[in-house]
């Protein structure tokens, strides 16, 4: 089904004056959602999704046995469920081992990939704190366990704040955006495409996130696909 839908929006990317469209999200409940990355005016894809019960359990018991886990993994279609477990390398892992396996065959179909670059991350405090946007085609991330990642919507953002120009203001000061409303944030277990600022036609439209202040000592399980030469 996703090749299928992958054939339709790629009939449909190239948009006279594409450039100058606003941007928006595009949020379902089925994996198909995802090919609506190749939409112009579309730069996060978010596949809501509910984790089943032996992953849970697999990424709790990861968090236990390796509570600072850290792995990045060049993988293919064909061996990313045997090197992940390989890695990951305890007992009750191997729904997790799917997940992800399924994941990169999803990835890798959807861009026409041989093979992609993931990190799998336990964290305990924000990777990237302040708002930003990636050099990057598009990135996958889904978070297994905590709290998710934090995204603002295109029209909501003031683009000069970003980086220098925030003038080593926080974002909340910095004019970026308005409202603390503005904010958006991913469920754990979903799945979303962020568009990067290095996509065709994306320039100075790249999905701006941040990664989420952890509260206490919770701790995040983050993965991440992305494109890799």
């Amino acid at each position: 089904m996703i090749r299928t839908q992958l054939e339709h929006n790629n009939r449909a990317e190239s948009v006279p004056g594409a450039a100058q469209m606003s941007r928006h999200a595009a949020i379902g409940q089925e994996a198909e959602i995802l090919t609506d990355i190749y939409q112009q005016d579309t730069n996060i894809a978010i596949w809501e999704r509910e984790l089943s019960a032996p992953i849970e359990h697999a990424v709790r018991q990861l968090l236990i046995t390796k509570p600072e886990f850290a792995t990045e993994l060049i993988l293919t279609p064909q061996d990313a469920r045997a090197r992940v477990a390989e890695s990951i390398d305890t007992p009750h892992s191997a729904e997790l081992c799917a997940d992800v396996a399924e994941l990169v065959d999803m990835f890798c179909c959807l861009f026409a990939l041989k093979r992609v670059g993931m990190r799998l991350h336990v964290l305990a405090g924000a990777m990237c704190p302040k708002f930003h946007d990636d050099r990057v085609p598009c990135r996958l991330v889904t978070t297994y366990q905590g709290v998710a990642t934090e995204w603002l919507p295109h029209e909501r953002v003031e683009r000069t704040k970003l980086g220098r120009g925030s003038l080593g203001q926080t974002d909340s000061q910095s004019g970026l955006y308005q409202s603390p409303a503005d904010i958006q944030q991913l469920r754990h277990g979903d799945v979303a495409l962020l568009k990067g600022l290095l996509w065709q036609g994306n320039e100075n439209a790249g999905l701006v996130h941040r990664s989420p202040t952890t509260p206490g000592t919770d701790k995040r399980l983050l993965f991440t696909l992305d494109f890799i030469n």
